[in-house]
């Protein structure tokens, strides 16, 4: 199949944006290729395409369990056969879509950095038919850049495993020039092809804006800018308030952040892609995999972190090319914020030491072991256990993740598990009983193989629809089994997994070196400084800021940033005050005279910018001042 053939059968385009055919060609003809696209700029395409027309299965690298979920139910929405694996996932599951990967007529496999160097994928991926090896969002890679990943460190190690020559594509929207060259370095990118097809947005006004009334400010733009919009905001509390802030003025809108549960995301997320809601208030936990191009404005209660999130996540308005705007808002106080963040990010070494010992002693983990387990944790029950500050203990598990001793997953939702513990017989007898109880029974052994032998993830939902019962008359039905001795239920849980890469190590043992931790602390804070300058920065164009921090030397002046907007009402301002004092030095020269002057003299004897003078003259005529005989200016 060719590019452009898959792009229309699959997608429906009939051509490619800038940019995209060519990395699309660099992949297809065997070059490891690095492309830098601006968020909704289609990153994605530009490596499906290529899975699609290759023979074999593609490998894509995602941080993110959301984005992977998104991305293959987009495709599978698509007649294009994906598959994803992730840490939320019991054994066999994987085992059964490894199986998929390597005998299924599958095109794309997602998989999450961490689960690279697990044995099983290992064994297994050896045996796949592998296309290509995609790493989406390189920019994790660099320990110095935005959202540095450790497992993004180790990919290098599976190409050895993947048959020779086949390319790899590395892509992101936000990285610097340093970060380029730690991607090329540590992806081991051979005579790699670098691509930027420019970062700027010509249909994306950015509007920087000093104020105390942000609510204020997102109504007017609610109510002066039609269309679709997202208002991040950093707290939880806040997307709430703001919500109803805007519900109370006739906006419709939702609130979404990660404490909702799945269900509830999903059914939020989806009224706001059909447009049956407005405005979404988030927190950053909504908009990574978003496929929604007519966004018209996306609004920042708070101010970001860095000047890469603030792009992504500005990004995400006006995808389909047309007028859209980015608005960030701003006060005095969020300088204080992000300044108190940077000393809250870095804990001292001694204090994470200390925190590191407390997690296993929490969670019951001896010294020398725990490697490779994955363990429920819930930061606040674990704050509230030891009387530890969350934030600073957040930000502790953090650091040493990034040291890579382990991992702290995003939210994951396991369903319920379940087994029969009583022989065939004694079910039998309970199915007698209650036919109600015989109805689900009969349903669980017919959709699941192995129930007396081992654990099953049971899909409630489907459970449900089939016996004509509610998804809570199930679960009661479940429990009531488990405590009569019929079954062993492990209950549905949501709630992050703490992934450990390492066994438990004593104090001597765990190693956090100090000028490493000396220098990330550095970076962060210019990040953030770099966030602050840019907001209170009002002489330079929001545009050239931005793409200048990312390494674009050759840029214009927008024209539609608050910046340049100002600086044109400035020079309109300006121009007028001159028309007028010209105007006035013609009349004074005519009254001074006999009330006729040729214009030759008129600019000869004017103390004014000139250039202007001819607007000044037509200016006078409409108003009835003067009149043009020829070349002679007649006094009235």
């Amino acid at each position: 199949m060719e590019a452009l053939e898959a792009l229309n059968k699959y997608w429906g385009y009939t051509g490619f944006r800038p940019g995209q055919k060519e990395i699309i060609d660099s992949v297809m003809s065997g070059h490891d290729t690095l492309a830098l696209m601006p968020t909704g700029g289609g990153k994605s395409i530009c490596y499906q395409i290529p899975a699609l027309c290759r023979s074999g299965i593609a490998i894509v690298i995602s941080p993110l369990i959301a984005l992977m979920k998104d991305q293959v139910e987009g495709l599978v929405k698509r007649g294009i056969p994906a598959l994803c694996i992730h840490s939320g996932l019991s054994y066999d599951k994987i085992d059964s879509i490894l199986d998929n990967a390597i005998y299924g007529n599958y095109k794309l496999l997602y998989v999450s950095p961490e689960r690279l160097e697990t044995d099983i994928f290992k064994a297994r991926v050896a045996k796949m038919d592998v296309s290509m090896l995609i790493v989406d969002e390189c920019h994790c890679i660099s320990q110095w850049g935005y959202d540095f990943r450790p497992a993004y460190l180790e990919i290098a190690k599976i190409k050895e495993l993947l048959p020779e020559g086949i390319p790899t594509i590395a892509v992101t929207a936000t990285a610097t020039p340093i970060v380029v060259e730690a991607i090329k370095e540590k992806l081991c990118l051979k005579d790699c092809r670098l691509f930027k097809t420019g970062f700027e947005r010509d249909n994306l006004s950015y509007i920087v804006r000093e104020t105390e009334d942000k609510t204020g400010n997102i109504l007017r733009v609610c109510n002066g800018v039609q269309g679709t919009g997202i208002v991040y905001a950093r707290e939880r509390k806040t997307c709430v308030e703001i919500s109803n802030i805007l519900n109370d003025n006739g906006v419709q809108s939702l609130y979404y952040h990660a404490g909702l549960d799945k269900n509830e995301r999903n059914r939020r997320q989806d009224d706001w892609m059909k447009g049956k809601v407005r405005v979404m208030v988030a927190t950053n936990a909504f908009g990574m995999g978003i496929d929604k191009d007519d966004v018209r404005f996306v609004v920042h209660y708070d101010m970001p972190e860095s000047m890469e999130a603030y792009f992504q996540e500005a990004g995400r308005a006006g995808r389909d090319g047309k007028k859209s705007y980015a608005l960030l808002l701003w006060n005095s106080k969020d300088v204080q914020r992000l300044r108190l963040l940077h000393s809250l990010s870095f804990p001292t070494i001694e204090y994470m030491h200390d925190i590191y010992q407390k997690v296993f002693n929490y969670l019951n983990v001896p010294f020398e072991e725990g490697k490779g387990r994955a363990y429920k944790f819930q930061l606040s029950e674990f704050a509230r256990h030891f009387s530890v500050n969350p934030t600073m203990s957040y930000y502790a598990i953090k650091y040493i993740e990034r040291e890579g001793y382990w991992e702290l997953t995003d939210t994951v939702e396991s369903p319920a598990k379940a087994m029969f513990i009583v022989n065939r017989d004694s079910l039998y007898g309970i199915q007698l009983k209650d036919p109600s109880y015989d109805i689900l029974i009969k349903a669980v052994l017919r959709m699941y193989s192995g129930m007396f032998s081992k654990f099953n993830s049971l899909d409630v939902p489907l459970i449900a629809r089939l016996t004509q019962d509610s998804q809570e008359g199930v679960m009661d039905k479940l429990k009531n089994l488990s405590k009569q001795g019929i079954i062993s239920l492990r209950n549905p849980f949501s709630m992050p997994l703490l992934i450990m890469n390492y066994e438990r190590l004593t104090d001597r043992n765990f190693y956090l070196p100090e000028e490493r931790y000396n220098q990330r602390k550095e970076v962060y804070r210019n990040r953030l400084e770099s966030m602050i300058s840019y907001a209170s920065e009002n002489e330079k164009c929001r545009s050239r800021s931005l793409v200048e921090y990312f390494g674009q030397s050759e840029s214009e002046d927008c024209g539609s940033c608050d910046v340049c907007l100002s600086r044109r009402k400035l020079s309109a301002r300006e121009t007028s005050d001159e028309l007028e004092t010209i105007e006035n030095e013609i009349v004074s020269l005519l009254q001074h005279g006999d009330g006729k002057l040729p214009l030759s003299y008129i600019k000869s004897h004017s103390r004014s910018n000139y250039s202007l003078y001819g607007k000044a003259v037509e200016k006078l005529v409409e108003k009835g001042i003067i009149k043009l005989e020829g070349d002679i200016i007649v006094f009235l």
